[in-house]
């Protein structure tokens, strides 16, 4: 079957655009199993639960992908995942910068 056009066509991982099998088994080692998981999950938890035992993080770019799935998911036109690293990138910066003002107010 081809990729999904609209997030109701989706029925398994692999019918979301941008999702091949090995991040559908990244997902699935982390407990999402379905296209209904994704449109709930949160990209961000998804991808710091992501890594490997010695604590080492994936690509950015998996980060990327997780933000289109869920974008997808929750009614988005498909768009290819690089479409989204400026949105990772400015979502992380204001999460640094809002945890750096919580440590300096207890400090």
């Amino acid at each position: 079957m081809a990729r999904a056009q609209h997030a109701a066509q989706a029925k398994v991982l692999t019918d979301i655009p941008n999702i091949g099998k090995s991040i559908a088994q990244d997902l699935i080692g982390l407990g999402v199993h379905t296209p209904a998981q994704v449109k709930a999950m949160d990209p961000i938890a998804m991808y710091d639960a992501l890594r490997t035992p010695m604590g080492r993080r994936h690509d950015p770019c998996v980060l990327d992908t997780f933000l289109a799935a869920k974008d997808f998911m929750n009614g988005a036109a498909a768009l290819p995942w690089w479409h989204f690293t400026p949105i990772r990138k400015s979502t992380l910066q204001g999460l640094i910068k809002t945890t750096n003002a919580k440590c300096e107010a207890t400090a």
